[in-house]
């Protein structure tokens, strides 16, 4: 039998050699390859400009989430001084009511913060069901679908929201929905154009051929597949949003006292321009800071996230 051939017990692995490759790649393609949201993870932490812009919104959130709660004056008390410069006792000064700029500064952070993620969210949740349904019905409805898309975008959209804004009774929901009411066409055509090459992909076929609905598609294939285009107009929708918001209570159409948002005191601090100057420095310094790092952010996650630049 083979088993007792006596040259069967001289071969031995030395006799063998590897041809057509070397051990040294074979290890190394046999390691685990890094997940898809790893390397955007590390190509995003070498983005400079992306980090300082992560730093800087995660101290601006840090501050306005802090400092209404564990400072010894409210945003509308009066603290006895009118119209001071900073100084050790009130940091950003005061304004002509003797108010603290610094509590104002960021309590107007919070404010003005949660109007644009509020906004933000909002044109995510319809831009995407929006988006997603016209591009996966295609046809006919898909047609409809972004007429109405475009006659929404017809009319100028500071337009639409100052109209709404008279219209309806000044505050922070109206001001919300204001912002929100054309605000998510943006949102709905990205994510329509990622649909429409998504779902002639083999994978969403098999699973419409294995008698997936219209949710199950959406849910598990075209959001999870469209979610870096998500992620970035998300992120340049936000800084849009708190912009819109500034203009609109710099005009006085936003939040209205003796609540504070940068916007109204940027409007305020005007009218003082040339006797207390603080007044309009610091709320236009923190709508540019925080502006541009949501912008940075962006960038940084528009290059992480582009699979041209994948190496």
């Amino acid at each position: 039998m083979a088993q007792n051939d006596p040259n069967l017990e001289k071969i031995s692995p030395d006799m063998f050699k590897v041809v057509g490759g070397r051990f040294n790649e074979t290890e190394q393609l046999s390691q685990k390859q890094v997940s898809f949201w790893k390397e955007v993870f590390y190509r995003f932490s070498q983005n400079k400009l992306a980090l300082i812009g992560l730093v800087i919104l995660f101290i601006i959130m840090g501050m306005a989430i802090v400092v209404p709660f564990v400072s010894q004056y409210s945003y509308d008390q009066n603290v006895g001084l009118y119209n001071t410069a900073p100084s050790a006792a009130h940091w950003f000064g005061t304004d002509d009511l003797a108010r603290d700029m610094f509590v104002r500064v960021w309590e107007g952070a919070r404010i003005s913060l949660f109007i644009g993620l509020t906004a933000a969210a909002i044109d995510l949740v319809i831009g995407v069901l929006w988006g997603c349904i016209a591009g996966l019905s295609g046809g006919r409805v898909d047609n409809i679908m972004m007429r109405i898309a475009d006659v929404l975008t017809a009319v100028p959209y500071l337009l639409v929201v100052i109209i709404l804004l008279v219209v309806m009774e000044q505050g922070l929901i109206p001001l919300i929905i204001a912002l929100s009411i054309t605000g998510w066409v943006g949102m709905a055509r990205i994510v329509r154009s990622e649909v429409l090459s998504i779902k002639n992909q083999e994978y969403v076929l098999a699973s419409r051929t294995l008698g997936a609905n219209k949710w199950h598609l959406i849910k598990r294939h075209l959001i999870p597949n469209a979610m870096g285009a998500i992620i970035v107009t998300m992120t340049l929708t936000i800084p849009s949003a708190i912009f819109t918001e500034s203009f609109l209570s710099y005009l006085g159409l936003g939040v209205q006292a003796p609540m504070a948002s940068w916007g109204t005191m940027a409007s305020e601090g005007f009218k003082a321009l040339t006797s207390a100057p603080w007044r309009l420095i610091f709320p236009a310094v923190f709508i540019s800071l925080t502006i541009f790092a949501f912008n940075a952010v962006g960038d940084g996650l528009r290059d992480a996230l582009d699979p041209k630049l994948r190496k």
